[in-house]
């Protein structure tokens, strides 16, 4: 069952872990999304290079590249590609270097579908209202425009992907 009335995009993943990445793509499939699954940077890098995606959403920590180099290598071949970086690793994340590099967005694991639907929602609309892509805000955690909030009431992450 697809979720009507939300725009359809091109998404490409980039996750190491078989399971979680199979996860990922039957939610975003779910919701109607076109769906690219990769285990490792350089294999995105070629995937971007022959096609173009809407989305690219990374996972941080992955043998030989992490999301972070990724998105560095991306936003430098391609200036305008949209990106979200997940991480469980929230606590070794370097925010000012993710700003750095262009990353758009960072999802902090685990996160329901709910999450992940907001966050592709809201990157995407940074780019639909942005035009020239001048995008000096990006949505990292603490730096407006704020990404909505991916903590329980308590403060603890949800449970969640």
């Amino acid at each position: 069952m697809e979720m009507s009335g939300r725009p359809k995009y091109k998404i490409l993943i980039v996750e190491d872990d078989a399971d979680l990445s199979k996860a990922l793509g039957m939610m975003l499939n779910f919701d109607g999304h076109q769906v690219h699954i990769v285990d490792r940077g350089d294999a995105a890098l070629a995937m971007l290079a022959t096609s173009k995606f809407d989305l690219l959403i990374t996972d941080y920590l992955m043998p030989e590249m992490n999301g972070d180099q990724l998105a560095a290598l991306v936003k430098h071949r391609w200036p305008d590609q949209p990106i979200i970086l997940a991480t469980e690793a929230v606590e070794t994340l370097d925010y000012a270097r993710s700003h750095a590099i262009g990353v758009d967005c960072v999802l902090n694991k685990p996160f329901t579908l709910q999450e992940l639907r907001e966050a592709v929602i809201w990157v995407l609309a940074l780019y639909a209202d942005n035009p020239q892509h001048d995008l000096g805000n990006r949505g990292q955690l603490g730096i407006p425009p704020v990404k909505p909030d991916t903590r329980s009431r308590t403060g603890k992450p949800r449970k969640g992907l």
